[in-house]
């Protein structure tokens, strides 16, 4: 057996592909995370990501799979689940190996665990989509703190460049470290001194206006939850728990 370390990105994962049909390996584990050294007994692998051998492969899969197929592969290894490279190297193999499109080969035990992991991707972005709420920071730009379940910002550049395409904003993964920054123009993927601060902290650095605007926000939330109508059940089921930290009117 031998194991792959690669960086955990999916140019890093396309890479580990080609060192596997490079040097026709067929007994592999991949892993994500540093190399070590000092592993004993063990036929380890260090992964360089290059972009050249990532994009061979990428092409190579463009020619097996359609457009969406490509989206979905990409969508589940943004899962970034523990142990599931076992899972996601299986359906690229058999993307190679097969003769015909395996997309909805369901019967197929790879294709049937990668279609689970992209639904479960799919439902935590629309969930972003929907739950996000911005703070307005003092230079102007918008801010919002959030910590998803799955690796889904860059799937969310789409919906909010399109959305909020006349404001500048920053959009941070908490959990992750890093952000996604738009400036009217171009969206970047940033790292920000302050991210780690609670987003309730955050909001120290907002105008006077946003102040005013989540007073309005939440005033609008208790005017909806009057006693006689209010629904616990019904807004956790709306609104999971664990997002009402980063929206204004649970603040």
């Amino acid at each position: 057996m031998t194991t792959l370390i690669y960086d955990g990105t999916f140019e890093g994962l396309l890479t580990a592909i080609f060192e596997i049909y490079e040097h026709r390996l067929q007994y592999v584990k991949l892993q994500k995370g540093e190399w070590q050294t000092n592993a004993l007994f063990e036929d380890r692998m260090q992964v360089i990501t290059d972009d050249s051998r990532a994009k061979r492969v990428l092409k190579g899969l463009h020619q097996k799979l359609s457009a969406q197929g490509i989206q979905r592969l990409y969508a589940a290894h943004m899962a970034e689940i523990e142990g599931e490279e076992h899972n996601i190297l299986g359906y690229i193999r058999y993307v190679f190996d097969a003769e015909q499109n395996i997309e909805e080969d369901y019967g197929n035990r790879y294709v049937m665990r990668i279609s689970e992991m992209v639904r479960m991707v799919r439902r935590e972005k629309h969930r972003m989509e929907a739950f996000v709420r911005f703070q307005k920071l003092q230079d102007g730009t918008f801010y919002a703190g959030i910590e998803p379940d799955f690796n889904v910002l860059p799937l969310l550049i789409k919906h909010f460049k399109s959305r909020y395409a006349d404001q500048k904003w920053i959009i941070y993964d908490i959990k992750r470290g890093y952000g996604l920054h738009y400036d009217l123009h171009d969206t970047e993927f940033i790292t920000l001194d302050f991210a780690d601060i609670k987003p309730k902290n955050v909001i120290a650095a907002f105008t006077e206006d946003e102040a005013i605007y989540q007073h309005l926000w939440k005033n609008y939330f208790k005017s909806v939850n009057i006693g006689s109508r209010k629904n616990t059940k019904l807004h956790v089921r709306h609104i999971p728990k664990r997002y009402w930290k980063h929206l204004p009117e649970k603040i």
